[in-house]
């Protein structure tokens, strides 16, 4: 159990992962419904427990609770992916969710890079600004030290639209933390 904390001004954060853990189990409340509903996606898909408690400045605005709960679970993913070397490292995903088609590309390389295209049509979801999920997969991929490709292909619905995002990016991490008997690099470390 991987368990990290960030307690600032703005925010108060608890976080326990065990990405081989019951997903049934997860415990999720970050004080934003739709934010709640989106790691859900994310942990279920995956496959992980998660216990995720956060206090945050929601009188503000999403943008730091959003941001330091990207830090924290970028801050254990690191933690996970280091743990189970050595891994399959690259994973993908093309992902359908109605009429929406979100491709998503990871590779735990330790060279944190991100590349996200999501378009949304709409300035807010759920009472949550649009911007902020591109902001948030940004802020994970830095923090986990990954290779974040996260594009969609086409939609009509913003909510199926950060969905698929979510799902996409949680089947291809699950992908990428498979054990494998031997570094995935040419160099022999990562």
């Amino acid at each position: 159990m991987i368990k990290v904390s960030r307690n600032t001004k703005e925010t108060q954060i608890e976080l326990s992962l065990d990405i081989n853990g019951n997903p049934e189990e997860k415990r999720i409340n970050t004080g934003l419904p739709f934010f709640d509903h989106m790691l859900d996606q994310l942990v279920t898909h995956a496959g992980w427990f998660v216990d995720l408690q956060v206090t945050a400045d929601l009188e503000v605005d999403d943008h730091h609770g959003i941001e330091d709960v990207a830090i924290v679970l970028g801050e254990a993913l690191y933690q996970a992916w280091q743990a189970v070397k050595p891994s399959q490292r690259y994973g993908q995903r093309l992902l359908p969710m109605d009429e929406a088609l979100t491709q998503c590309a990871v590779d735990l390389c330790g060279r944190p890079y991100a590349v996200i295209d999501l378009p949304f049509s709409q300035a807010q979801l759920g009472g949550i600004n649009t911007e902020m999920w591109e902001h948030f997969f940004y802020t994970l991929a830095i923090n986990s030290k990954i290779c974040l490709h996260l594009k969609n292909q086409y939609f009509r619905n913003n909510h199926h639209l950060v969905e698929s995002a979510f799902k996409a990016l949680a089947y291809a991490l699950k992908e990428a933390l498979q054990p494998v008997n031997a570094e995935r690099s040419t160099k022999g470390v990562l």
